[in-house]
């Protein structure tokens, strides 16, 4: 299954990557579930995101950043899962920004995964969706418009 959301933002799109930091992914985790950042360690190949949900079964999500770049039109990074939870089986999650003009971007979250059939796919679809809805407001409001 696949996500796919778009927000404006102001800032050039090579300021606006270099802003794909610890803090911004402080303001992106959800409130809800409670999650406990256990490492952060940047948005290039080679670095890892690792968190824990609070509530029990207390679940880790890490996924590796596998790849990331820049052209004249836009900047990436994709994360994958490497250990994910239930029911979830594949993640990959392409952070992209591209370049409107010399003062605005346009922040693509473009998310694919899968769980272990496609009626479960579609089945948690609109609680994934709803996850990642509230980051175009927060990319908004942290970037401005």
């Amino acid at each position: 299954m696949n996500i796919k959301l778009s927000t404006k933002v102001k800032g050039h799109y090579l300021a606006v990557m270099h802003q794909f930091d610890r803090k911004l992914f402080e303001a992106l985790t959800p409130k809800f579930p409670p999650v406990e950042i256990k490492a952060f360690t940047g948005s290039q190949k080679g670095d890892q995101v690792h968190i824990r949900f609070k509530v029990p079964p207390y679940f880790d999500w890490i996924s590796d950043i596998v790849e990331h770049g820049s052209n004249e039109k836009e900047a990436w990074f994709i994360d994958e899962g490497n250990t994910l939870p239930f029911p979830l089986k594949y993640w990959r999650h392409r952070h992209i920004v591209q370049k409107i003009d010399e003062n605005y971007s346009l922040i693509i979250d473009d998310i694919t995964f899968k769980t272990s059939n496609a009626l479960l796919d579609r089945m948690i679809h609109p609680a994934m969706l709803m996850a990642f809805k509230p980051r175009k407001k927060i990319y908004r409001d942290y970037f401005g418009i």
